[in-house]
């Protein structure tokens, strides 16, 4: 097993972490609309209050979504500038992996026409008769 040096998880690790669970997706498709009591978002699950609000907090590390207590109600508000970061994370190495493939894909047209370049379909060599001594 593979150990690494322990170290603080940054932010970008903490939002893909964050973002990796249905529900605190869908918390942040409601909080997208605009901001929500923490009592509204809980609402619709079939879980706790207290599971709700471990999510909210996870978020809340994330940078994704802040709280503001008001009296004794919590509201919770998208933070989207934290989803910049991700963002052009994926849009960096989205742009190496397509550059990567279609340099891939021109490498195999070219090989293919030059392995079969006399029309014949693709993977089928041409008979050559054996040798026998």
């Amino acid at each position: 097993m593979v150990e690494y040096p322990s170290r603080a998880p940054d932010q970008l690790d903490q939002i893909f972490a964050a973002v990796a669970d249905p529900t605190r997706r869908t918390i942040l498709d409601v909080l997208a609309r605009g901001p929500a009591k923490v009592t509204e978002i809980a609402r619709p699950f079939p879980v706790s209050l207290n599971a709700i609000s471990k999510h909210i907090k996870t978020l809340e590390r994330a940078g994704l979504i802040r709280r503001e207590v008001v009296g004794r109600e919590h509201f919770c508000h998208l933070e989207p500038r934290a989803l910049h970061r991700a963002r052009s994370w994926l849009e960096h190495h989205r742009e190496f992996w397509e550059t990567r493939l279609d340099a891939l894909e021109r490498h195999i047209a070219a090989k293919r026409k030059r392995d079969h370049g006399d029309g014949r379909p693709s993977g089928r060599r041409a008979h050559t008769p054996s040798r026998r001594p």
